[in-house]
């Protein structure tokens, strides 16, 4: 162990400098955006937001009929009164 922390000190400046190489890649080369095109990629993304979307409305029209099924009027009854 002559060496000290030189080994530690040239991984963490690798990690670095390969986290700054990662930044700098352009959108098309990162995850799963690797060799597709523009057109390609913006119909995916198109696709997952309307899905999204349909399952939103689907939420939203599920509370709503929630809400209109539970709006009950609920009898006021006076023990008083009787």
């Amino acid at each position: 162990m002559t060496r000290g922390n030189q080994r530690d000190l040239a991984r963490a400046k690798n990690l670095k400098k390969q986290q700054e190489q990662a930044k700098r890649k352009g959108t098309a080369e990162k995850g799963a955006n690797a060799g597709a095109s523009l057109d390609t990629r913006m119909n995916r993304d198109a696709d997952v937001m309307r899905k999204k979307q349909e399952l939103a409305a689907q939420k939203k029209a599920e509370e709503e009929a929630a809400k209109q099924g539970s709006t009950t009027k609920v009898a006021k009854i006076d023990p008083l009164a009787l």
